[in-house]
């Protein structure tokens, strides 16, 4: 048997405990901050599975997560696409700064998939707003079978230019229960599933302009077994981009639902392309 049968059939039967066993693979997520834009699957959460509130003390974080991308594709910026599927990306409001102004974040990369041949990957990229280009790379993270995985070993070619803590981090292993992968929360296709718990990017951005974030999660080869990103703590010069008291905006997706129809459809398309 090949590996993506194999691979239909776990995440077939994972898809399965949850209808059997009668736990939703549907999340209602809370709004997206006031500004903000999501392509595919965001939403805001408050703690939640294995991933805990960040240091921050907030009562909530930022996600984005490739269930329920509905057929996006999501790329690391300044990448060719190859062998990435469908995805999600989540970019805030537009931000001035100044020469020198430090910009921080923290984040937690959480991933049901496994192996090197399915390797699901998630980043953050500033861009200048002017000319909508890439700016700095913040932050890659990608499945692996051992190992760190922030920053990404597979995708060396875009150095990450943010000063991380920890620097280097593996994976947490295990099936990770997290409501942001729909169908997929505690599942685990091979060695190399779990999550990273909270990890600090720091940069200091070095031309005074104007920005913005982009936080992106893509499913690689297939789009079985989803991975995502919880974003917090989002501060420029210490101030956070969203202004307070503002009006959240609702999400591009506020529905995840990934249960046996969605999976049995995907490998359909696979089969016809």
């Amino acid at each position: 048997m090949s590996i993506l049968p194999a691979k239909f059939v776990a995440s077939s039967l994972a898809a399965l405990a949850v209808l059997t066993f009668g736990t939703s693979a549907t999340l209602l997520a809370d709004p997206i901050p006031s500004g903000w834009s999501c392509s595919g699957t965001c939403g805001s959460l408050g703690a939640n599975g294995v991933v805990t509130l960040s240091p921050t003390g907030n009562p909530s974080y930022q996600f984005v997560s490739t269930a329920g991308a509905n057929g996006f594709t999501a790329v690391l910026p300044g990448k060719t696409q190859t062998s990435e599927t469908d995805g999600s990306v989540l970019t805030t409001s537009t931000f001035s700064a100044t020469s020198g102004t430090a910009l921080n974040f923290f984040f937690n990369f959480v991933t049901s998939d496994g192996s090197s041949t399915f390797a699901d990957y998630a980043w953050a990229e500033l861009f200048n707003a002017g000319t909508n280009t890439p700016a700095a790379l913040l932050f890659t993270g990608q499945t692996e079978p051992s190992g760190s995985i922030v920053p990404a070993q597979g995708l060396s070619a875009f150095p990450v230019v943010a000063t991380l803590n920890p620097s280097s981090v593996p994976i947490i292993p295990g099936g990770p229960t997290w409501s942001p992968l729909g169908g997929s929360s505690g599942a685990c296709f091979d060695v190399g599933c779990g999550y990273t718990g909270w990890v600090s990017s720091s940069y200091t951005i070095p031309t005074a302009g104007n920005y913005y974030l982009e936080f992106g999660a893509t499913n690689w080869v297939d789009d079985l077994f989803d991975t995502g990103l919880a974003i917090d703590g989002v501060t420029v010069g210490g101030v956070p981009i969203n202004p307070p008291g503002a009006v959240p905006e609702p999400s591009s997706i506020a529905l995840l639902g990934t249960g046996l129809l969605a999976v049995a459809g995907a490998v359909r398309r696979r089969l016809t392309a």
